[in-house]
């Protein structure tokens, strides 16, 4: 291997997942923090939280459309080089979000910030795969999931206290002191790798993906809002599945496709793709519905509201300590099953919660949340890499990375969809606002969600994952 292909050295591999974490917490916290911003922002711009929230879709959809090409940049101009121009340009646009005066300008901005969040996400978890040996994956995926996470959670939290005590210009100001230390980091540890063979960019495949993506999001994103058409709803969504359709097609006969989906027909990837993304849609509903349950539904602050849900920070964090010693011993596909059983369980439970709940049953419910979406998380992400060559490995991390991705906007939205569908059908339909039996409704919606999605993973070998944990038990 030349100097720009070399592995990095054992001391610089250990470091390597603090330091692509640390930007992957700085990234998801940026696509949440913001929602309990939005009308101290719509107050300033002067116009209504929906204007605003162009900037959140904007944000999205960049992303959808950029990651993709990540891993293609990477290869060519090298892992460092475009890890650190990613955090750069993060860095630029989160400044020019904060010096924001109107709408049009904040949704520019987020747009720039997509894109150096597109570069920054996969290109991290793919110098981190590439870098570590498959001894030490396990610990070092789960060093790199636990910021997207926590995030999601902490992120009403940390954006309902800056908006309450400071302006929400802090939202992103926070990011540039912190950007400059990852910076600092990552000229100093992360090696430069290159492909050894460059190709040209698939630009039919980059076309096409990018256009299923932002169809998929944007439909999904669309359907939650009730004044949205079911019909142009319907019409969106079935343009992106025809050119995710054409995407697949092409890459199968194109001598280097953008992303490769040769990687599906690894039974213990596949899984953590294709029904993994449907679960992660139903769990990740949960931190959009719980903040509006206890605002909406208990009359609390946001800040009151981010409170709560440090109980379910507390329990993604503990959870971080426990997950390696639960899956050496119960093995992958015990816990996939039996823990997304026990979330589907307690995200249905959730919607239960009323004023006169009890807080420690309150504080209970949301700690078993994040214990079992922190496991189930980590979960699908070691999986994900356990019979993945080392050629495939860039492959994989992208297309990984896309539905990871994907999946935390369409998470959101299905949170909001469930809460339209509630709307329709409670016995409270005819009320304008929203009612405890909507958010139950909701709540159960998802949990189906995440329990069907359960289901395919009972066709997961029983051995899966072997090659990279050594489970204390034998699996049933």
């Amino acid at each position: 291997m030349t100097p720009e292909t070399a592995a990095a050295p054992p001391l610089h591999s250990k470091i390597l997942p603090y330091i692509v974490a640390a930007t992957f917490f700085m990234e998801y916290l940026d696509t949440t923090i913001i929602a309990t911003a939005l009308p101290q922002m719509a107050k300033s711009f002067r116009v209504g939280p929906n204007e605003v929230s162009l900037g959140m879709t904007a944000y999205m959809l960049t992303m959808a459309v950029f990651i993709p090409v990540s891993g293609w940049i990477a290869d060519r101009y090298g892992s460092r080089t475009v890890f650190a121009l990613a955090v750069v340009i993060f860095a630029l646009a989160s400044a020019s979000c904060g010096f924001s005066s109107g709408v049009a300008s904040f949704t520019a901005s987020r747009v720039l910030q997509g894109l150096g969040g597109a570069m920054m996400v996969p290109v991290g978890r793919l110098i981190v795969v590439r870098n570590t040996e498959k001894d030490q994956l396990m610990k070092a995926i789960a060093t790199i999931t636990w910021p997207g996470v926590i995030a999601p959670v902490l992120g009403p939290s940390i954006g309902g206290f800056i908006t309450t005590y400071a302006s929400w210009h802090w939202i992103f100001f926070i990011n540039i002191p912190l950007s400059l230390a990852a910076l600092i980091a990552i000229l100093s540890f992360v090696p430069n790798q290159r492909a050894q063979a460059r190709h040209k960019l698939d630009i039919p495949g980059f076309f096409l993906t990018g256009l299923a993506l932002v169809c998929i999001l944007y439909g999904t994103e669309l359907a939650s809002r009730p004044s949205a058409s079911l019909v142009t709803v319907a019409l969106i969504i079935l343009a992106g599945i025809g050119s995710g359709y054409a995407a697949v097609r092409h890459s199968r006969r194109a001598r280097h496709p953008l992303l490769d989906f040769s990687t599906l027909k690894i039974p213990t990837f596949a899984v953590t793709i294709l029904p993994g993304s449907l679960s992660r849609i139903g769990i990740e509903a949960v931190p959009y519905l719980t903040p509006l349950l206890f605002q909406v539904g208990f009359g609390l602050s946001p800040f009151q509201s981010g409170l709560l849900l440090l109980a379910s920070a507390t329990g993604n964090l503990g959870m971080k300590a426990l997950t390696t010693r639960i899956l050496n011993g119960f093995g992958f596909r015990n816990v996939a099953i039996c823990n997304l059983a026990i979330a589907a369980i307690i995200i249905t439970a959730c919607g239960w919660l009323s004023p006169g709940t009890a807080l420690p049953v309150i504080l209970g419910v949301l700690l078993i949340y994040g214990l079992a979406r922190s496991l189930q998380f980590t979960t699908l992400a070691t999986l994900a890499y356990a019979d993945v060559t080392d050629a495939q490995k860039g492959g994989a991390s992208t297309l990984w990375s896309v539905a990871q991705q994907s999946t935390i906007g369409m998470g959101i939205a299905f949170g909001a969809l469930s809460l339209r569908i509630a709307g329709a059908i409670s016995p409270d339909a005819a009320g304008k606002s929203l009612s405890l039996m909507d958010f139950r409704i909701a709540f159960a919606i998802a949990g189906l969600a995440a329990f069907i999605s359960g289901l395919f993973y009972l066709r997961l070998p029983r051995d899966a994952g072997a090659g990279i944990s050594h489970p204390r038990v034998k699996p049933v």
